[in-house]
């Protein structure tokens, strides 16, 4: 009975997270029927035979039951499935952010649980499923009388259409998920070999140094991803509102300034996670949407922003605080420097999984680089990561002139909820959130108020939605998106994007695919402009 209830329930445990409940198992496969049916058709000689079938559908089931918890956890961060040929790339990655969100010890113990978890299941559902199958074939005639009894009740659900919690009773969920995952094979090894064409075929790479980038020529022009800054932010949540103040007295503050922003919205090709998909597809103009095509991408000759601006003669940086060792794809972009959490001379604590606050990596960036005494002009991508996930220990914002090395922030961390504070509720999740938002934009005006100029342009982003206990289902992956100078000559020229004015965008603006985004900026700020008119796609 045990052998059979296990068997049982990695057939019908669905893969979402919210249909998990006592219907959701109410359903009889098709599948177990069919295996039984052709093991009792086989003769009581060809007992090996028998069992190597049963082990083989032990085995293929087991994969499958790891299979559908991989589900779950991707559905609820990412908003996807997980796709069997690609996502095992990401195993390296799941493992550092799980220790950095949660510490090493409880890190460590979480994901020797889920390991744990994943072999119990490959080796106890082989051996159920031969259990299963030896008590069916010793007792022959019942088994039989049985599986007919059960299959003819199948085929009437089925025909009645009749439905439970997670779909139709009459389930044959497991055969169709394997062959989906099979299926897919054929199209993405096609989806690779076709995104590679289309990297080496670059519609800028003709186009002259000093015909590149005119209108921004002597500007500071800097890229800041803000870590998990969604739409959601900005609408239909419960934070939204508050986050959409800092936005309304961001802007206040910098017209003070002397700064005017736009914003639109972006389409990220990334969800939850993932955050160097969005950085790729904005910098390089290709839908970047999964490890496979990054990969490629960093291995082709496609040229991105950061090599444009340096074709035209800018001085080109990286910030990245998360990287807590080298970064071989980073040669990709052709950096003339890389920042990290290394060489930033931050000596304060870390605030879980990020190793710096963002007030932090803003202020550091300008001593560092914009008041050095320099022949270039400075583009940038900068990353902010306070808001990223599990959204834990939000520094507090401080006197811009107190950053120094960093070591204020000593003894900060402690006092400040913890993700054994936050991730028991929901709610709290939430809440927690849109403070790191808040904090996160915060920093960011500090810094451009504080030592913004007039050759000073920041494109301001997020790189996705967070995951789906934030987002909610089916959210979409719009991002905000913002420019923000001090120059009027800079916003004329983007003036037919028609974006709103400010850096919260209004509900009607503009939506382009992230991808749309280089040969769109490229094309406005320089004579380049009918090339890369031809190669966008907005949305």
């Amino acid at each position: 009975m045990l052998a059979a209830l296990l068997v049982l329930l990695a057939l019908t445990t669905p893969d979402r997270l919210q249909e998990l409940g006592p219907a959701a198992f109410v359903r009889l496969p098709l599948e177990a029927l069919a295996f039984l049916a052709v093991v009792l058709a086989l003769p009581p000689s060809l007992g090996r035979v028998r069992a190597t079938l049963a082990l083989a559908a032990g085995i293929v089931l087991g994969l499958t039951a790891v299979f559908k918890l991989l589900d779950l956890g991707f559905l609820e961060a990412l908003n996807r499935p997980f796709d069997a040929l690609i996502d095992w790339r990401y195993a390296g990655s799941l493992v550092e952010l799980v220790r950095d969100s949660f510490g090493n010890e409880l890190g460590t113990m979480l994901l020797v649980v889920a390991a744990v978890a994943a072999v119990a299941l490959l080796v106890l559902l082989p051996l159920s499923v031969l259990r299963v199958t030896r008590v069916a074939a010793r007792h022959r005639g019942p088994a039989a009388k049985t599986v007919a009894a059960l299959a003819s009740l199948w085929l009437v659900l089925a025909v009645l259409d009749v439905r439970g919690g997670a779909g139709t009773v009459a389930s044959r969920d497991t055969a169709g998920y394997m062959y989906g995952q099979v299926s897919r094979v054929p199209s993405e090894l096609r989806d690779q070999r076709e995104f590679a064409e289309a990297a080496e075929t670059d519609p800028l790479r003709q186009v002259q140094a000093h015909e590149l980038l005119t209108g921004l020529r002597g500007k500071d022009v800097l890229f800041v991803f803000v870590e998990s800054f969604g739409r959601v932010a900005v609408e239909g949540s419960s934070f939204a509102p508050e986050i959409n103040e800092v936005l309304a007295s961001g802007t206040e503050q910098l017209e003070k300034a002397g700064f005017a922003s736009r914003s639109a919205f972006l389409t990220s090709p990334t969800f939850g996670a993932l955050s160097w998909l969005a950085h790729a597809t904005l910098q390089s103009g290709l839908w970047v949407d999964s490890q496979q095509r990054y990969d490629v991408l960093v291995t082709s000759s496609r040229l991105t922003l950061s090599q444009l601006f340096g074709r035209a003669g800018w001085r080109t940086v990286a910030d990245v605080p998360a990287n807590t060792r080298d970064w071989p794809q980073g040669a990709f972009y052709r950096y003339d420097h890389l920042y990290d959490s290394r060489n930033v001379g931050y000596e304060g604590p870390r605030f879980g999984y990020p190793t710096m606050p963002d007030q932090y990596t803003l202020d550091a960036f300008h001593r560092l680089e914009l008041a050095q005494h320099r022949r270039r002009p400075v583009m940038a991508e900068i990353d902010l990561i306070s808001s990223h996930a599990p959204w834990s220990r939000t520094p507090r914002m401080i006197d811009q002139s107190q950053v120094g090395d960093g070591s204020v922030y000593d003894g900060m961390p402690e006092q400040l909820p913890s993700e054994k504070d936050i991730w028991p509720s929901p709610q709290r999740v939430r809440a927690a959130y849109g403070e790191s938002i808040e904090y996160s934009l915060n920093a960011l005006v500090s810094f451009m108020t504080t030592y913004g100029n007039d050759d000073l342009v920041v494109v301001m982003l997020g790189d996705h939605q967070p995951a789906t206990i934030v987002s909610g289902e089916d959210a979409g992956r719009d991002v905000p998106v913002a420019i923000v100078a001090r120059d009027p000559a800079v916003l004329d020229v983007v003036s037919d994007w028609r974006w709103s004015e400010g850096l919260r965008p209004d509900p009607d603006a503009p939506v382009w695919r992230m991808d749309a985004f280089r040969d769109r900026f490229v094309a406005a700020f320089g004579p380049s402009g009918k090339t890369g008119r031809r190669a966008a796609s907005p949305r």
